[in-house]
């Protein structure tokens, strides 16, 4: 993963609401939620919601889909296992173990 990136994420997850959101979002699974959905269970504002969803969106870790009038959002399980990865590539000086070994997401693709 690029260290830009993992910056970009790593700066929108530090905010308390964008961390609420993104975790609600995994929770959520492939699926996603409606914005609304996402702003009642969070308890934001919509004008709020849309400002954190920007954020996360521009770090690639959630992605939005339209269906009718409604837009749903959802986690970005390969940039969240990516950056997971990143953060623990040379766990425990490179020997196998845990930590560098994500585990089975419902996202993950491999």
């Amino acid at each position: 993963m690029d260290s830009k990136l993992v910056v970009r994420a790593l700066g929108a997850l530090a905010h308390e609401s964008r961390l609420a959101i993104f975790r609600t979002l995994v929770v959520a699974g492939p699926e996603g939620m409606a914005a609304g959905e996402i702003a009642q269970h969070v308890g934001l504002a919509p004008s709020s919601l849309s400002f954190h969803l920007k954020d996360l969106s521009h770090a690639e870790l959630v992605n939005a889909r339209q269906e009718g009038r409604f837009v749903y959002y959802s986690a970005n399980f390969e940039a969240m296992n990516g950056l997971i990865g990143f953060m623990t590539e040379n766990c425990c000086a490179g020997a196998p173990c845990a930590a560098s070994d994500p585990s089975n997401c419902c996202g993950d693709k491999s």
